[in-house]
Formats: structure tokens, C-alpha cells, sequence
């Protein structure tokens, strides 16, 4: 048994659900801990549980009442936690004795339950991508484009902020959720994008959080059939997972989209991505997963990037730029500019983005420079903007892209 393949898979939620138990981020996710330490000491020796996640779960509860009994001197609220805890039922099957609500997915749950309206929006998902998604603090950091200790406060101060409140952890009424639904989208969204673009490690996909992203896409359909804001983010998540087998080679490299070989694209994730999609577009639904999702089965229904309607594409990166403008939107948007209309036009943009300084430290805007200024024959130009990407770079797979291709165009440099 692949204890390191359990953490990964049920780290999230074993923590879910002792956060259920004991009340506080801070002593489940120390409790997990150690349950995890025991695992790794105890079952090369003894034999692993039949139940691992049941194991953990126990594991970690004990340990969570051992620290309460540990403290020197025992409050009121500590004293309440401790009864709570020692009454508890102790975990005998997969789940827990945890009361779901209105919904059979606990991490999903949980997701709401953190998405609580007292907090900022931007805090909420920070905090549920930490505990419950297992995303490292510097991972959430990359993804919300801020420095590393910025993130690391806003979680301590987040978490001070659940217990200073007081706020409860509880599922929602099923007539709050609509009020959580795009804090618990963005969630998703994030946890899908670090396994479809891992931010670092060797490793360009991380399976398991594109599944589990997925996965809960699906159910959050289930509970709001008649919203089409889940349809639109599930179709969004299966048209790039889509392509997952195309985008590495046998070493583990990186191969873009033009270079693809498009037959090892999942046609049953294109069909059901597609279909999702367009009712929600049909819906009426053009928020920015469904632009988004719209543009994914453009991609799909090419044979060839060259076969690719770019102007449509250009046109609905127009329209999320207009909705939803962010720096990502606007990079994107100048990429597609490019493809349509001549890499001139996308690096205009591209400078005036880079002059205003939002995207700095962010290595894709000097990646994206660089493939347009390759496309446009400036090969001195394109060198510089590739060492620049990879100054900033932290995935292994993406480095190796970059130093390729800074490698062929310092050989058209020295070609003359």
C-alpha cells in the first residue's frame, strides 16, 4: 500500500472531516498530521487497515482529544470540544457519522461551509484550496499572483477570523447556496487548473486534482440542475481535460496545442464538455465559464490550429475581456489577437500590458512575448523574452519547453 498515493488521494478528506469533528483548522489539520506520521511508522510493521481513510479519520481524532487533555489549562470552550469528541462515534466505515445536510459529498460540504459570506471572497477560496484541497500555501499564492507571505497572512487571518466570529461549521440551508455558489465555482476552478497546469514539481499534470475538480463539478450539477453556472464551469474542466493525453510526450515533455497530435483528445469528455456547454449558453448563461467553455469547443471542433476559427475566438475573448476583465483575460485575449490577425497586433497588447506592471513575476506574459516575437521573425528579441520566462518559471516541465525553444531560436541567431 502507497501511503504517499493515500495522501494525495484522501488528504482531503480525512482533514474535512476531523475540521467536521473538532471545530477548528488549526488542531484537524495538526491531528492529520500526525495520524499520517503514525501511518507511516505503523503499517509497514502491522499491516495496513482495511480501511485506511476510517483509520486516519480515528486516528486523528484521538490524537485531536489527546491534545485538548495536553493543555495545561483546559478552557471552557476546550472543555466543550472535548466532551463533543469524546462522544463522538467512533469511524467504523468509509464515512463518517457526519451529518451531510443537504448534500452527500462532505468535502464538497465543506467547500460551502468555508465559503461563508462574513468572509472575503478571496479569503474563503484561499482558505478551502489549503485545508480541504491540500494546495500548499505558495501554490494558492501563485494562483491569486500575490507574494508568498501576503498568502501566509491571509490565512492566519482568516482562521482568526472563523474563531474571533465564532462562525459555524455547518452545512448550509439549501437556500444559501446559490449566495456561496461563486466562491465554491472559483474553488473548483482553481483546484482543476493546478492539476491541468501544476505550478511546480516535474510533474506538468496532476491527475488526481483534475479528477476530484471534476468530480465535484459533477455533483455541484446535481444539487443546482436549473443553475447553469456548474454546467457551464463541468463543460469548461472536461474540454481542457480533453487533451490531457496529447499534452506530454513519452519524456514527460510539454506539447503545446499546435503541436498535438489532436486523435488522442477523449472524444466522450469533447461530446459531453460540448453538450454542457451549449446549454448553458442556451440558458442564457454568458458568464465568464461559459465564454470560457464556448471557447474550449472552438478548439475542440478543429482539426488542425489552422482549421481553427481564431476570429470567433478573438471575438469572445473580446466579450470576457468586456465582462470579466482581469490581466490573465487580457493576455489570453492578446494571444488569440495574435493567432487571428498577425502577431504585431497581440504584441501591442502584450506591451501595454507588460508597461502597467500587473502581470510582473508572472512567467506566462514573457512566455507569450517570446512565442509571438519567434512567430515574428525577431529572433534577438524572442531570446531575451524566453530567459526572462525562465527566470520566473517553477515547473520542471514548462523550463524544458522554454530552454527548447530559446535553444532554436539562438540557432536561427547564430544561422545569421
Amino acid at each position: 500500500m502507497n501511503i504517499e498515493q493515500i495522501y494525495r488521494d484522501e488528504w482531503g478528506r480525512v482533514l474535512a472531516s476531523v475540521i467536521r469533528l473538532v471545530g477548528s483548522f488549526d488542531l484537524a489539520e495538526e491531528s492529520v498530521q500526525e495520524a499520517f506520521a503514525a501511518a507511516v511508522e505503523q503499517w509497514p510493521r502491522e499491516g495496513p487497515p482495511q480501511n485506511p481513510r476510517a483509520w486516519l479519520i480515528s486516528t486523528a481524532r484521538h490524537k485531536a482529544i489527546d491534545h485538548l487533555r495536553r493543555a495545561r489549562r483546559v478552557e471552557l470552550q476546550d472543555a466543550e470540544d472535548l466532551a463533543r469528541l469524546a462522544e463522538a462515534q467512533p469511524v467504523h466505515g468509509a464515512e463518517t457519522t457526519i451529518d451531510e445536510g443537504p448534500m452527500r459529498d462532505e468535502r464538497l460540504s465543506l467547500i460551502f461551509t468555508c465559503c461563508h459570506p462574513a468572509l472575503a471572497q478571496e479569503s474563503q477560496v484561499a482558505l478551502t484550496l489549503r485545508t480541504l484541497c491540500g494546495l500548499t500555501t505558495e501554490e494558492i499564492a501563485r494562483a491569486f499572483l500575490v507574494p508568498l507571505p501576503t498568502m501566509a497572512q491571509r490565512l492566519v487571518r482568516t482562521k482568526q477570523k472563523i474563531r474571533a466570529a465564532q462562525i459555524p461549521y455547518r452545512v448550509p440551508d439549501k437556500r444559501d447556496l446559490p449566495d456561496r455558489l461563486d466562491a465554491v465555482m472559483l474553488v473548483i476552478y482553481l483546484v482543476f487548473n493546478e492539476g491541468y497546469a501544476a505550478s511546480s514539481g516535474d510533474s506538468l499534470v496532476r491527475r488526481e486534482l483534475c479528477q476530484e475538480a471534476i468530480r465535484l463539478g459533477r455533483i455541484l450539477c446535481e444539487l443546482l440542475p436549473e443553475d447553469p453556472g456548474p454546467r457551464a464551469l463541468l463543460a469548461l474542466m472536461l474540454l481542457h481535460d480533453s487533451r490531457r493525453a496529447a499534452r506530454t510526450g513519452p519524456g514527460n515533455e510539454l506539447i503545446t496545442l499546435e503541436e498535438q497530435d489532436r486523435s488522442l483528445w477523449d472524444q466522450d469528455e469533447i461530446r459531453e464538455g460540448m453538450a454542457l456547454a451549449e446549454s448553458a449558453l442556451r440558458a442564457g448563461n454568458h458568464e465568464e465559464y461559459a465564454l470560457q467553455a464556448a471557447i474550449a469547443s472552438l478548439h475542440a471542433q478543429a482539426a488542425t490550429v489552422s482549421d481553427t476559427d481564431w476570429p470567433q475566438i478573438a471575438r469572445l475573448y473580446d466579450l470576457l475581456w468586456q465582462t470579466h476583465p482581469s490581466p490573465v483575460v487580457e493576455l489570453n485575449r492578446a494571444a488569440a489577437i495574435a493567432m487571428a490577425f498577425g502577431p504585431q497586433q497581440g504584441l501591442c497588447l502584450l506591451d501595454d500590458l507588460q508597461s502597467r506592471g500587473e502581470l510582473a513575476g508572472y512567467y506566462l506574459l514573457p512566455a507569450a512575448r517570446a512565442d509571438l516575437l519567434r512567430r515574428d521573425g525577431q529572433w534577438t528579441e524572442a531570446a531575451a523574452s524566453y530567459r526572462a520566462a525562465l527566470n520566473l518559471v517553477k515547473s520542471a516541465t514548462e523550463k524544458q519547453y522554454l530552454e527548447r525553444r530559446l535553444r532554436e531560436v539562438e540557432g536561427r541567431l547564430s544561422n545569421g
